[in-house]
């Protein structure tokens, strides 16, 4: 912590003069009763509100103290820290196609992969994560990154509407999703490269055939997970309808050979998801990669703290106030 106005703080210096006031000259000013002989009173008990007479002072102390600090704007420190961890290199690929919102995953395939997503996310706090979402064309939601909350924020801004509002065409460009996660890695000295590539169609869009986005990132020793999300047969789709929404049974068209067929030619695994509870095996694989050294560099913001101290000394002045005019009042 540091301070803005740290000439302030030499106003502390003022408590010591009032202690020494206090302390030899606080007595000639209280009232006395001359007695011929006080002897008497020597084994008299003390009351505690006698022994409580010096707590104003020592609040008010307490006030003058806090309220020097907030004059002087404690600060939290702007730095750079440098910090080495041991992590792997990942880039998710998610498949946000207008499909995504069938519901044999519950509530909908797309938002139980982003649940998913975002636990591996938070259990994996020294990895280098960034996520890949594709429809009918594939851009980068959010570069490799150990900052792991923006990461988080971008993932839950995903949605399946992109095709639906004419952002991007729709459809399912397996292979275009794949590279462009793949050219977010091409640069990485990390030992273990991954891709997590999760879907729940075919192919049937853009410039880049799957395979052969498997064989460029089995040249740059890119492993690629495959996941093909949805049941085996049918899934509840839901389609608006002028006044609400009619479910509609569409078939499940994931093609599973392609999908197998990436991971094994990248030394990786497939998953078929029928359910939420098998997209965790991908972490079990993943934690027995080797990991690489990585050097983080994190920049920390200066935020003021003053607000805390000026509340403490108000509110100490205002229990001095009170006591001072009610259990220890002093008379006259």
């Amino acid at each position: 912590m540091e301070f803005a106005n740290q000439e302030y703080l030499l106003l502390l210096l003022l408590i010591i003069p009032y202690l020494v006031w206090y302390l030899m000259y606080r007595k000639k000013s209280e009232p006395t009763m001359k007695m011929s002989d006080t002897s008497v009173f020597r084994l008299a008990p003390v009351s505690w509100r006698v022994r409580l007479t010096p707590l104003p002072m020592i609040l008010r102390i307490l006030a003058f103290s806090f309220l020097v600090i907030a004059m002087a704007r404690p600060q939290t420190q702007n730095a750079w820290q440098n910090k080495d961890i041991e992590g792997i290199d990942i880039m998710l690929a998610i498949d946000v196609s207008t499909s995504m919102l069938a519901e044999d995953l519950k509530p909908n395939r797309m938002e139980a992969a982003k649940q998913v997503a975002a636990e591996f996310i938070n259990g994996r706090p020294n990895d280098n994560i960034g996520l890949t979402v594709f429809a009918g064309e594939a851009f980068t939601q959010c570069p490799m990154t150990t900052d792991h909350v923006s990461l988080l924020n971008l993932l839950h801004n995903v949605r399946t509407d992109l095709a639906l509002r004419g952002l991007i065409e729709d459809g399912t460009a397996i292979g275009m999703g794949l590279a462009n996660a793949v050219g977010r890695l091409k640069d990485s000295k990390a030992k273990s490269k991954v891709v997590i590539l999760l879907t729940d169609g075919s192919n049937n869009r853009g410039d880049i055939s799957p395979m052969t986005a498997a064989e460029i990132a089995k040249s740059l020793g890119v492993r690629v997970y495959t996941v093909g999300v949805g049941t085996n047969k049918i899934a509840p789709y839901p389609m608006p309808v002028a006044g609400g929404v009619q479910y509609v049974n569409m078939p499940v068209e994931i093609d599973s050979k392609t999908l197998s067929d990436i991971a094994a030619a990248t030394q990786a695994d497939y998953y078929r998801a029928t359910n939420t509870n098998e997209l965790h095996k991908i972490y079990q694989e993943i934690d027995k990669l080797e990991k690489t050294k990585l050097t983080v560099r994190k920049f920390s913001k200066k935020y003021d703290m003053y607000q805390g101290f000026a509340a403490c000394a108000f509110a100490l002045l205002f229990l001095e106030l009170l006591l001072s005019m009610t259990l220890l009042r002093r008379i006259p």
